[in-house]
């Protein structure tokens, strides 16, 4: 029997923040809620500075424990995925880097992706370009045509508060669910 509820999205929203409180989290939050205006989900939050302790020695995934093979399979089977990570040397952290090597090589293939990211100064904004999107293309993934980028001054605190970075998340976003296939939104 067909099933005529529609069922909710699964949006997994990513931080690769090493600390807490985090202004990249605060900011994958902030997309992620500005999504769910446009279609019914659940949100999963991943926090690097929880998980990464655990995984930090894993050289395989089956040398992961099930709480953290868990958050991979939370990752491969969400409908859309925000992934965001403070700029640290240049590049996104390690251990952001370091989940995703245990990412099922064809797990994310045309799924969409927001990429995100966070820094000190708008000099390290290239970051999404010229780190982010060749990773997600590497996994064959439906990237945002516009991917976000916060600098210190967008923040008070960790909390989001440029009126101009509320209005690209916004841009951004509804862009990127217009470039979304009819059949996501039913």
């Amino acid at each position: 029997m067909e099933n005529l509820t529609a069922s909710r999205k699964q949006i997994v929203a990513i931080s690769g923040s090493a600390t807490a409180p985090s202004k990249t989290t605060e900011l994958v939050k902030a997309i992620a809620h500005r999504y769910m205006t446009h279609f019914d989900a659940d949100l999963t939050l991943i926090e690097i500075n929880k998980i990464g302790p655990a995984m930090s020695g894993a050289l395989t995934r089956a040398d992961l424990s099930p709480e953290n093979v868990h958050v991979l399979e939370q990752i491969e089977n969400a409908d859309l995925l925000i992934v965001g990570s403070p700029v640290y040397r240049g590049s996104y952290t390690g251990l952001f880097k370091h989940l995703f090597d245990f990412v099922d090589q064809f797990a994310l293939v045309e799924k969409p992706v927001m990429l995100v990211a966070s820094g000190g100064s708008e000099r390290h904004s290239l970051i999404i370009d010229h780190q982010m999107r060749p990773l997600f293309a590497f996994f064959q993934c439906n990237i945002a045509p516009l991917g976000i980028y916060a600098s210190e001054a967008d923040f008070q605190g960790s909390v989001v508060s440029s009126e101009a970075l509320l209005d690209r998340i916004e841009l951004a976003v509804d862009l990127s669910v217009r470039a979304l296939p009819k059949s996501f939104s039913s």
